[in-house]
């Protein structure tokens, strides 16, 4: 069984900037190929890189920091493996691109998946969402894990115990205390720790939101942004249960990944974590309020369902001693 000993995620990473000029001079001198194609940012690129359409069918991603671009290697020696076995395209390099003298960092080329985010109001049928989801997840889960890479600053220890959030956690707990139900939230938190792991590695995604899944006419369509991926415990891809799905699709989403009970708190508890620390981020910030209701919204799915599903377990008695 792994040690539960939390990592030290260490300090906020300090970003760069890259504009469209620095990208322009990068591809015209590494791959003068593709020195023609026009070049324009990416809306909503994303924040681990900055990110550039290239042509109509490339995307160019740099990493903004230098945690970040631990994760380029990773990308390129795992995601053609990955790939075929998924039953969803997922991102593929093209081509890796090389530091220089203004950008000190490895960074990539991709083909294009077209499609938009997987918001809410887009998802034609929450349920059948659900189930492409979990069918893709346990698709990753079935990959071999054997040499995959392990927890650690590239993906900011997802697949490690939960423990590492633990400080951030209660100091949230604290900050927010008249804000939302910190009593049930720490309960919630204390139970997700408890929860044991088997200690198997699966792979998984790292960080399964909205804006990495891509829909097409309201179904699943691709699933990108692999810089969190690993193998370890792939509890904290069953997060999206509680940001995204409604209650029935939650429901099918488990059923159909065969969540037990212990692997579900600590998805849970993900979750919670997350929502925790976007809402002790923003709470005092009026120009985040909308970012604060949406993490306070995560919050009263993840507070309905916990409190459901206890209220719903059988009441077991303990038989008297002979």
């Amino acid at each position: 069984m792994p040690s539960d000993d939390a990592f030290d995620v260490g300090p906020v990473p300090i970003r760069i900037p890259v504009n469209e000029k620095l990208t322009r001079r990068l591809v015209a001198a590494q791959f003068p190929q593709w020195s023609d194609l026009p070049i324009e940012p990416v809306a909503n690129g994303g924040w681990d890189n900055w990110t550039f359409h290239l042509g109509t069918d490339m995307l160019v991603r740099l990493p903004s920091a230098s945690e970040y671009a631990q994760a380029v290697e990773k990308e390129h020696r795992w995601l053609p493996v990955l790939g075929p076995q998924l039953p969803l395209p997922i991102p593929v390099p093209l081509a890796k691109g090389e530091p220089d003298n203004e950008y000190p960092h490895a960074w990539s080329i991709y083909r294009w998946l077209d499609g938009v985010a997987a918001t809410a109001d887009r998802i034609a049928d929450p349920v059948r969402f659900a189930l492409d989801l979990a069918d893709f997840l346990a698709a990753l889960q079935s990959i071999d894990a054997a040499e995959g890479p392990q927890p650690g600053v590239h993906n900011w220890f997802r697949g490690g115990t939960l423990r590492t959030y633990d400080q951030d956690t209660q100091r949230a707990l604290d900050e927010l205390a008249g804000h939302v139900d910190v009593e049930l939230a720490g309960e919630i938190w204390a139970d997700a720790l408890a929860a044991p792991w088997d200690g198997v590695d699966r792979w998984f995604h790292g960080d399964v939101a909205e804006g990495n899944l891509l829909l097409r006419a309201g179904q699943l369509a691709a699933v990108i942004d692999f810089g969190t991926c690993g193998v370890g415990d792939p509890a904290c891809d069953l997060a999206v249960a509680w940001t995204l799905l409604p209650d029935d699709a939650r429901r099918a989403f488990r059923d159909r990944l065969s969540v037990d009970a212990a692997a579900w708190a600590r998805g849970r508890g993900w979750a919670l974590w997350k929502a925790l620390a976007t809402c002790s981020h923003v709470s005092e910030d009026p120009e985040d309020a909308v970012e604060f209701e949406r993490a306070k919204r995560v919050l009263g799915e993840i507070f309905s369902e916990y409190s459901s599903s206890n209220s719903a377990a059988p009441t077991v008695t303990a038989s008297p001693s002979a």
